[in-house]
């Protein structure tokens, strides 16, 4: 099974982008599924019912968020009825689902996103809440990707080991910024600190260059705008062993928009 993880989407110019190139992207390398964060699509923060259907219809499979899951109120009528998780350790009374299993052509897989804890909002421990559901959940599929959206290198590479041959990938989303250290944790959960962007690399984790200066300048609040200029898809392919759950390889792959 061949699966491409897409690092966070921000705002229309990684939309546009997706839309010329994922589809062709897809049947090039025979992927078999497209999950990717969409915590920033719409207008840089936040999801839409709109932005969903957009991204969805360039191919993306599932959608996972994080902590601006809930930033556009308008989300609370799509989580139950559209392919989108938020994070599992939001809790059980959060909108929403926190985990996503889906079939394809015969094949199943499970989505999990969690939120870190280490300089973020107070939310339900992550390592308790994914150990809490994964033996319902490898009863329907060996097949478990782990989103762990969060700050912290430590946070993400603990859950990594926590999870270690028993999910098949955990991913790290949220800083914007790919890491060099993909890796098999004990040769069957492949890992990643953090996935990169879809959006614009001439910026600051997609936003104008200038906007994020000032402010560090001044220390007024001001908006940040999106930066559209040399927008990149990042992200990472995984191959994976369906019968056992076991990755084969993780892959770093970084997609330049032509002029």
């Amino acid at each position: 099974m061949k699966i491409l993880f897409l690092g966070d989407i921000v705002g229309r110019p990684a939309r546009d982008y997706l839309k010329q190139f994922l589809p062709s992207l897809v049947e090039k390398e025979a992927i078999d599924w497209v999950i990717a964060n969409a915590e920033n699509a719409a207008g840089g923060s936040g999801l839409t019912e709109k932005v969903a259907r957009e991204l969805f219809s360039s191919g993306i499979d599932i959608l996972t968020t994080g902590d601006h899951a809930f930033k556009k109120r308008e989300i609370f009528q799509i989580l139950d009825t559209m392919d989108i998780v938020r994070p599992l350790n939001y809790g059980q009374l959060a909108k929403g689902r926190g985990l996503i299993i889906k079939e394809k052509k015969g094949k199943k897989i499970c989505a999990i996103n969690l939120l870190g804890r280490v300089f973020m909002q107070p939310v339900d421990c992550p390592f308790k809440a994914v150990a809490s559901v994964l033996e319902d959940v490898l009863k329907e599929t060996r097949v478990v990707l782990v989103d762990i959206h969060a700050e912290a290198t430590s946070e993400k590479l603990a859950l990594g080991y926590f999870l270690a041959q028993k999910v098949s990938a955990v991913i790290g989303t949220h800083t914007h910024i790919p890491t060099a250290d993909e890796r098999m944790i004990e040769n069957f959960t492949a890992y990643i600190t953090d996935v990169g962007m879809t959006g614009s690399f001439d910026s600051i984790l997609g936003r104008r260059k200038e906007d994020i200066i000032e402010r560090f300048l001044t220390n007024i609040p001001s908006r940040f705008n999106l930066a559209e200029a040399d927008v990149r898809i990042q992200g990472v392919f995984l191959e994976i062993d369906e019968s056992t759950g076991r990755s084969l390889n993780i892959q770093r792959v970084e997609y330049k928009q032509e002029a």
